[in-house]
């Protein structure tokens, strides 16, 4: 893209990309649940504040399920109620046009895992009854919603489910007791709390690991599901593994007599440095098990299998490194490999047969976005389906050339969408239109801009609504986490960029090294270098936007989580004053004690290197040295506010405890806030309401001066200040001046 200064006409032009790129049509269809907008006298919408409050009030549509005549389309829409702190998911049907939408539950708690069935006469879902005993069962319910049944009674309760081809059997994901409690140990002790371990990964994620995912195969008459036979039956592995895997870790044979699972049959310290999965075919009449993977070392996942018994599946080449290219594998009847992507330089994320199983339709990261592409198996080509400003996420199919799946981007969230190649995308639900219409757009920008080392990098920006070049705007650098997670169009409930431009802030949003979508090279670039050409980057970008004449060079903040919140910690001792504040989330302070907190170990050793304590290590040595945030505590000048989960097991809530004392100390303004029951994400409504207050109230404190946030931090000092200096001691006379 040509370098140039934006003008106003440029961003209204880049607003307007932004919306009909993503297909947002103003079409006035009502969903439940959404509220109209007040008009003025003259006619004209009253636009209201993008604020928290609004942002949790929009629907959230999830994965369309085309029915198996190919004429209709099954769904689900959450929202969330903020009084009661829940979120609810109803499931609706619509013709494959987009017509004729008819919700067809309402009920008190969510149906989840909805699939059609029975030739598209029902449909299977996941649905938990009222009860404090009640556990998430397998229900059963005509096409119109009517006819409800409960068809499992598993004592754990379910977590995913696939029927077999013939729909004969079903196999579903519960959890199986894993390891030994106190009370096993010491039976006498029934209200003990103790933990006793005796290896590693003895927690993950968000808790600790007491039970683990097994797959359970059962018959299906039609109306029960029974005779359950554990796949795993006493042995100490999870399948699918945590915390992320679900059920397209299961895949069936056609002639439903086989299951594939994907499973890392290791435990302890071996499972926490490990990333070799394998693929493992269960033969359900003999009980037999076969490693179809065996001898592939990184992760091998997501299998998918036509009707002629050909295998695809997702896999990465070394073991240890979570973040390497996803390939797509192929496997024949004959169990020859092939590797479809060998000439595809980029990392893939959902894999599908297309209907005619020559193809494999996928989505993957590609040059800040994430679209559709489809390669045909026997020659390997790749054609894109569709591309434009926004991501792609959950594919089905009605018909060989047609994708229906849902898109989003910086402007909008999911709405559902059908694709043909060559052809503009055709939205088909408009479940939040009348909401967003309520709020003005921001305009999006894609920029290359120079890196130091003489590339270009692809770099978002995005502007507040109603943006005039003639005025100054405060702006935020964003900093991505994973650390290899793409800066595509993502449109996120944690870090929105349409609410934070609708703030009247522009946003940076760098693809920094290490980021996928960009190639191996580029993506691989961060492993050992956590505080080298990635933290260039992000100066870089900084620096090119300080140049716009409207960008206040003076209020330039930077955000991030994760490896995002390691970021910020890393650049406020290192920016030379381009930042008037900081704010870090779930970020790493000390990679010392990140080292040895973290559970899952295979990404310490692989992206710092090795242990602390290796001083013979060159890539260790220069990770905790040169790479390590605390270690320039010293150079700390700017205001910094620290956020965390205590639930987090994956970056310990003690790190932005660190982080926070040392500004304290160092009598830095600083700002910390906890919350005792959420994770590395800030999920439940009210928190994450809370969360986006404090952190606008934090950027418009240091960035806006003026503010209202501004006006009462100066007062509450002011307040303080008094304060001590009415407490402090009268001084004491001097007696030889008397």
């Amino acid at each position: 893209m040509k370098l140039a200064k934006l003008t106003a006409m440029s961003v209204v032009a880049l607003a307007l990309l932004g919306t009909a790129s993503c297909g947002n049509k103003d079409v006035g269809t009502t969903t439940p649940g959404q509220k109209t907008a007040t008009e003025k006298t003259d006619g004209k919408m009253e636009k209201k504040e993008f604020t928290p409050e609004f942002l949790n009030q929009l629907g959230r549509v999830s994965g369309p399920q085309v029915s198996p005549d190919g004429k209709k389309i099954l769904y689900g829409v959450t929202y969330y109620d903020i009084a009661t702190n829940k979120g609810n998911c109803d499931l609706y049907v619509m013709d494959i046009d987009g017509s004729n939408v008819r919700q067809i539950t309402n009920t008190p708690k969510s149906e989840s895992n909805y699939v059609w069935i029975n030739g598209g006469k029902k449909i299977a879902f996941i649905y938990t009854e009222d009860g404090e005993a009640k556990c998430p069962q397998l229900w059963t319910m005509n096409a119109d919603g009517g006819g409800r049944n409960c068809v499992s009674n598993v004592e754990n309760g379910i977590e995913g489910f696939i029927f077999s081809p013939d729909e004969k059997r079903v196999v579903m994901i519960t959890q199986v007791k894993y390891g030994q409690t106190a009370q096993d140990v010491y039976p006498d002790l029934d209200k003990t709390t103790g933990k006793l371990y005796d290896d590693m990964m003895y927690k993950h994620w968000d808790e600790w690991v007491t039970t683990i995912p097994h797959p359970i195969v059962a018959d299906f008459d039609g109306s029960k599901a029974g005779n359950l036979k554990d796949v795993l039956e006493g042995e100490p592995y999870e399948s699918p593994m945590k915390p992320w895997g679900g059920i397209e870790s299961l895949a069936w044979t056609p002639d439903s007599k086989s299951l594939v699972y994907v499973c890392r049959k290791k435990t302890g310290k071996d499972y926490a440095f490990s990333t070799n999965s394998d693929l493992y075919k269960y033969d359900l009449e003999t009980g037999k098990t076969e490693n179809l993977t065996e001898g592939m070392m990184g992760y091998d996942t997501y299998p998918i299998i036509n009707s002629k018994g050909e295998m695809a599946w997702l896999s990465m080449e070394h073991d240890g490194y979570e973040a390497d290219k996803n390939r797509i594998f192929f496997m024949g009847p004959d169990g020859n490999k092939v590797d479809l992507t060998a000439d595809w330089d980029y990392s893939v994320d959902d894999i599908a047969w297309s209907p005619d199983e020559k193809a494999i339709y996928f989505i993957c990261p590609f040059q800040g976005v994430q679209p559709i592409f489809r390669m045909d198996v026997a020659t390997h080509k790749v054609d894109t389906i569709s591309m434009g400003v926004c991501d792609f996420n959950s594919m089905a199919f009605a018909g060989n050339d047609t994708v229906i799946a849902c898109r989003q981007s910086y402007q909008t969230p999911n709405e559902i969408f059908s694709i043909q190649m060559g052809k503009e995308p055709v939205q088909l639900t408009h479940v939040n239109d009348e909401m967003l219409a309520q709020v003005d757009t921001i305009g999006i920008e894609k920029r290359m801009i120079p890196t130091t080392d003489g590339k270009l990098m692809t770099t978002w920006v995005c502007y507040p609504p109603n943006f005039d070049p003639n005025k100054k705007y405060p702006a935020i650098l964003f900093c991505e986490g994973g650390p290899q997670s793409p800066v595509s169009q993502f449109w996120s409930y944690r870090w929105n960029m349409r609410i934070m431009a609708s703030n009247g802030y522009i946003v940076i949003l760098p693809n920094r090294r290490g980021l996928p979508g960009f190639g191996t090279e580029w993506n691989a670039q961060i492993s050992g270098d956590y505080g080298g050409q990635n933290m260039r980057d992000y100066l870089s970008a900084v620096d090119y936007m300080k140049k716009e004449p409207y960008v206040d060079g003076e209020h330039i903040g930077a955000v991030g989580a994760s490896y995002g919140g390691y970021s910020v910690y890393f650049l406020a001792g290192n920016h030379n004053k381009r930042f008037a504040c900081f704010l870090a989330h779930a970020g790493i302070f000390n990679l010392e004690a990140q080292y040895l907190e973290t559970e899952e170990m295979w990404f310490v050793q692989w992206d710092l290197g090795g242990p602390y304590w290796e001083k013979g290590n060159a890539t260790a040595q220069r990770s905790y040295n040169q790479a390590n945030p605390k270690n320039y505590v010293q150079n700390w000048d700017t205001p910094i506010m620290c956020t965390a989960g205590e639930l987090d097991y994956r970056i310990v809530f003690t790190q932005a405890c660190q982080a926070f004392n040392a500004a304290k100390i160092k009598g830095l303004p600083a700002r910390l806030l906890l919350f005792p029951d959420e994770n590395h994400w800030i999920l439940k409504p009210q928190n994450s309401i809370m969360w986006q207050r404090e952190f606008f109230r934090w950027l418009d404190t240091w960035l806006k001066p003026g503010s209202e946030a501004a006006k009462a931090y100066k007062a509450e000092q002011d307040s303080i200040n008094a304060a001590k200096a009415a407490a402090a001691p009268a001084p004491v006379a001097d007696e030889k001046k008397n």
